[in-house]
C-alpha cells in the first residue's frame, strides 16, 4: 500500500504508459527504453549463469558417478565387494600338509637308497612286470614314490595334498594289481576327485570339504592299478601359466626357482621333472603342455572324448567354448606312451560318458614311427615371435629331422584362419561371461591370478570405456592386435556365443580343408610351445595372451605332444638389443609380444628347459606319439658338426 501512495511510482508508471502509447503510434520497429534494457540483459545473464551451473553440476555428478564406477570396479577386481561367507584361514591347509609331511614314517624322509634309484629309474612297464611277478612289493614302490614328493616338494613346494598314508592302504587293498598300471605311483592335479580329500583349485571357498568316494577318474586308475600317492599345485582360476595361489602358495621351477613351472598344471611339471613318473592335469589352452616344456617332461594333449573328465572339478564350469581335457604327462617319452595305452586299453567310455568308444590303434603308432614323415612347420605364430632360445630349440629338431631323412617346409595357414584370428576366437568363447566365474569362487580380500586380474579389469569396464580403450590402442597406439583381443573381451549375449560358436565351426571346418588339400598332406606340424622358455613368477599380468602356440590347437581340438630339446644357453641365446627394438625388427611391435618379450633374459634364464611341440590331427593320440618318437630319435642322433646341437635331452639328476 506504501508503493501505491508512493508520488515517484506513479510518476514513473506514467511516463513509462505515455511511451507505450507513442510506440503504439510509431510506424516501424519499436524502440526500446532504458528499463526493457535492462530487463532483457538480466535476462540473458540469468540464462548464461543457469546454464554456467547446469554444466558444472552435470560435470561434477559425471565425475562422482565415474568415480564411484571406478571404484566399484576395482573393488570388485580385488573380491571386496562380496557378501562375506565363512573363509578357510589362508594358512590351515599348508598347516595340516605340513602336519601330513612330518608325520609320515622315517622311511619317506630318508635319502634315497641304491634299491630306490632303480626303481625310480625303471620304465613303467618294468615296474608292472616286476610288481606282477613278484619281484617288487607295491609298497616298497609306493615308499620310493613318496621320497621323490616329499624331496621335490622341499625344493619346489609341488604338492598341494599328500595322500599318504592312505595310498599304502590302497596299494595294499584297493588297487587292482592285475591292470596295466599295476602297482605304480600316479600324482594328479588337485583337480582330480579323490575320497577323503578336498577339490579346491587354489580357492579358500573349497577348502576343507573332503569327497567322501573316488570320481570316476579316480576309480578307473584304481581299476588299472595305479596308486595315487599326491595332488598337485595349480593356479587359483587356473587360467595361467603360472601355479600359485593365496591357498597353497607358489610352486617353484625346478630348474631355477625364481621362475614358473608353468600352470596351469605346474605341480605336475615339476614333480615329473625331480623323479615322479607318470601325472595327470588338465588343458584348455596349453595347460599341460606349457609345464611339460617349462619343467623339462613330456606330455600329450589328447582330443576331446579320447580322455576321461568326469570326476574333476574346474573353475569354469558348463565352459564348453573351448572346452578342456584331461591329458597325460610322463618324465619319459616311452612312459606317457604306455600310459596313454594303458588308459585308452581300460574302456574308458564305461567310466565316463563323454568318451568315445576308440580303441588303441597299435599299427598307426608303429607307422608315424618306423617311415619318412613329411612336417610342417609353423615357425612363427604371426603374434609373438620365438625367443632366440626357443627358435634355436626349433631349429635344432628341424635339423634333427632333416638329417634324419624327412622332410620339413614352412607351412601358411589358411587366410581366412589365420593364428590371430584363432586366439582372439577362442579367447572370446572362453571367458564369454565376461570373467564371472573363475571370479564368483573368490572371497574377499582373497588374491587372483595376475593374468586373470587382467583380464577381469577389461571385461569389467563398461562397453563405451572399453571401446574408448580400444580406440585409443587401436589409433592411437596404433597396436591393432591388442586392439582386437581388447574388443572382444567382455561378457556375451546367448544370441553373441552362438555366433562365436558358428565362427569356430567354420574356422575347424577351413584348417581341415586345409590339411585335406593335396599341397599340404603333412603327417605333422612342428612349432613352439610357447615364445619363451618359463617366466618369472607374476609375469602373468604382461604375458597372459601370449598363447597362441598353444590355444590354437585347443580352438581346433587337435592332438599335440610335447618333448623337450635343450635348455637356455646364456651367451647362444642373448638378444641382440632391446627387445622392444628386436620385436620391431620382426613385425612384432604389439603389447602382445612386448608382454612376453619384456621377461625374457637369456642370462638369469640359463639352463631352464626349452621344447617343441607336435601336433597332429583330431583323435590322432597314437600317430601323434609315434610321431614324437621319431623327433627324439632324430634328436639323440643328431649332433651339429659347428655347434654341437643336438644329442639326448637330460633329465633332472636325484640328488
Amino acid at each position: 500500500m506504501a508503493l501505491v501512495r508512493d508520488p515517484a511510482f506513479w510518476k514513473r508508471f506514467s511516463a513509462a504508459m505515455h511511451l507505450d502509447e507513442e510506440a503504439k503510434t510509431e510506424t516501424g520497429p519499436k524502440k526500446p527504453t532504458i528499463w526493457t534494457d535492462h530487463w532483457i540483459e538480466a535476462q540473458r545473464q540469468k540464462r548464461r549463469r543457469t546454464f554456467i551451473c547446469g554444466i558444472l553440476i552435470f560435470l561434477i555428478v559425471a565425475i562422482i558417478v565415474a568415480a564411484i564406477v571406478v571404484v566399484i570396479l576395482w573393488l570388485k577386481s580385488k573380491n571386496w565387494l562380496k557378501p562375506e561367507t565363512e573363509a578357510v584361514p589362508m594358512d590351515l591347509k599348508r598347516r595340516e600338509r605340513a602336519a601330513r609331511f612330518a608325520s609320515l614314517l622315517p622311511d619317506y624322509h630318508a635319502p634315497f637308497s641304491a634299491i630306490d634309484r632303480a626303481i625310480i629309474n625303471k620304465p613303467i612297464q618294468d615296474l608292472v612286470y616286476e610288481v606282477q611277478n613278484d619281484s617288487l612289493a607295491p609298497l616298497d614302490v609306493l615308499r620310493t614314490y613318496g621320497k621323490v614328493a616329499v624331496k621335490a616338494h622341499e625344493k619346489t613346494n609341488c604338492v598341494t595334498e599328500l595322500l599318504l598314508p592312505e595310498a599304502e592302504s590302497w596299494a595294499q587293498s584297493e588297487v587292482n594289481l592285475k591292470g596295466p598300471l599295476a602297482g605304480v605311483p600316479i600324482s594328479l592335479k588337485d583337480s582330480v576327485q579323490i575320497k577323503g580329500f578336498d577339490i579346491t583349485l587354489g580357492y579358500t571357498k573349497f577348502a576343507c570339504k573332503p569327497y567322501k568316494e573316488d570320481g570316476p577318474m579316480a576309480k578307473l586308475l584304481k581299476d588299472a592299478g595305479a596308486v595315487p600317492y599326491a595332488k598337485t599345485a595349480l593356479p587359483v582360476t587356473l587360467l595361467s601359466f603360472e601355479s600359485a595361489n593365496a591357498l597353497w602358495g607358489h610352486c617353484l621351477n625346478p630348474h631355477v626357482p625364481e621362475y614358473s613351472p608353468g600352470g596351469s598344471t605346474g605341480g605336475e611339471g615339476a614333480l615329473l621333472a625331480l623323479g615322479g613318473r607318470i601325472g595327470i592335469g588338465s588343458d584348455v589352452a596349453g595347460s599341460v603342455r606349457v609345464p611339460a616344456a617349462w619343467s623339462g617332461i613330456y606330455s600329450l594333449r589328447c582330443s576331446t572324448g579320447r580322455w576321461p573328465k568326469v570326476g574333476v572339478n574346474t573353475s569354469m564350469a558348463g565352459q564348453e567354448g573351448v572346452a578342456s581335457v584331461f591329458s597325460p604327462m610322463a618324465r619319459t617319452l616311452n612312459d606317457l606312451t604306455y600310459f596313454t595305452k594303458a588308459i585308452v586299453g581300460m574302456k574308458p567310455w564305461n567310466y565316463d560318458h563323454t568318451v568315445h568308444p576308440i580303441s588303441w590303434r597299435e599299427d598307426e603308432e608303429s607307422e608315424a614311427q618306423n617311415k619318412k614323415l613329411r612336417i610342417g612347420l609353423m615357425s612363427n605364430d604371426g603374434v609373438v615371435p620365438p625367443t632366440p632360445a626357443i627358435a634355436r630349440a626349433v631349429s635344432t629338431t628341424v635339423a634333427a629331422l632333416t638329417a634324419a631323412g624327412h622332410t620339413v617346409s614352412e607351412i601358411t595357414p589358411p587366410a581366412a584362419a589365420d593364428t590371430f584370428t584363432g586366439l582372439s576366437l577362442a579367447s572370446q568363447l572362453l571367458n564369454s561371461d565376461g570373467c564371472v566365474t573363475f571370479n564368483s569362487h573368490l572371497h574377499s580380500f582373497e588374491p587372483s591370478d595376475p593374468g586373470a586380474d587382467q583380464l577381469t579389469r577389461i571385461c569389467n569396464l563398461p562397453r563405451p570405456l572399453r571401446y574408448l580403450y580400444y580406440l585409443w590402442v587401436r589409433y592411437i597406439r596404433r597396436d591393432e592386435k591388442w586392439a582386437t583381443l581388447i574388443r572382444g573381451f567382455g561378457p556375451k549375449s546367448a544370441a553373441e556365443l552362438w555366433k562365436l560358436t558358428a565362427q569356430r565351426e567354420a574356422f575347424r571346418a577351413t584348417w581341415h580343408s586345409w590339411w585335406d588339400a593335396e599341397t599340404q598332406q603333412y603327417d605333422f606340424i612342428l612349432c613352439p610351445v610357447n615364445a619363451t622358455p618359463a617366466l618369472p613368477h607374476k609375469a602373468m599380468h604382461d604375458a597372459v595372451s601370449s598363447c597362441g602356440y598353444t590355444f590354437l590347437w585347443n580352438l581346433l581340438d587337435y592332438t599335440a605332444g610335447v618333448l623337450p630339446v635343450s635348455h637356455v644357453d646364456a651367451k647362444k641365446d642373448a638378444l641382440s638389443g632391446p627387445y622392444k627394438k628386436v620385436l620391431k625388427q620382426l613385425g612384432a611391435s604389439n603389447a602382445v609380444a612386448y608382454g612376453a618379450w619384456k621377461h625374457y633374459d637369456a642370462a638369469k634364464m640359463a639352463g631352464l628347459p626349452t621344447a617343441v611341440q607336435v601336433v597332429g590331427r583330431r583323435w590322432q593320440e597314437e600317430k601323434v606319439l609315434g610321431y614324437m618318437a621319431a623327433v627324439e630319435e632324430a634328436l639323440e642322433q643328431y649332433q651339429d658338426p659347428v655347434t654341437g646341437e643336438g644329442g639326448k635331452y637330460p633329465l633332472i639328476e636325484l640328488d
